[in-house]
């Protein structure tokens, strides 16, 4: 297995986060990914947001059309990972109207 942390990786991390708008990110997505990736990461990004917000595995299932093994996955990384979703998950909350956020 090649190791995730290259220099390659590292460009494309950096091209990710100059993306400035949401309309940005679908053009550089669409290119770089098939829209079954785009729709399996979509997929699992919203299943991890349900079960931080504490879903059943079958809410979630009937929700987002996951399987319960694509559901035990993300649930694995979210307890054991390196907190990947949780930063992402905290990173793109929507500011609540009238904070200072």
């Amino acid at each position: 297995m090649k190791p995730l942390h290259t220099e390659a990786t590292e460009a494309l991390f950096r091209a990710i986060l100059s993306l400035k708008t949401t309309e940005e990110c679908y053009a550089f997505f669409e290119d770089v990914c098939t829209i079954k990736e785009l729709q399996d990461i979509t997929q699992r990004f919203e299943v991890a947001k349900l079960l931080s917000e504490g879903q059943s595995y079958l809410q979630i299932s009937a929700k987002t059309g996951a399987s319960t093994a694509t559901i035990g996955r993300v649930n694995k990384c979210l307890n054991y990972g390196s907190g990947g979703y949780e930063i992402a998950l905290k990173n793109s909350q929507e500011p609540k109207e009238g904070s200072n956020e």
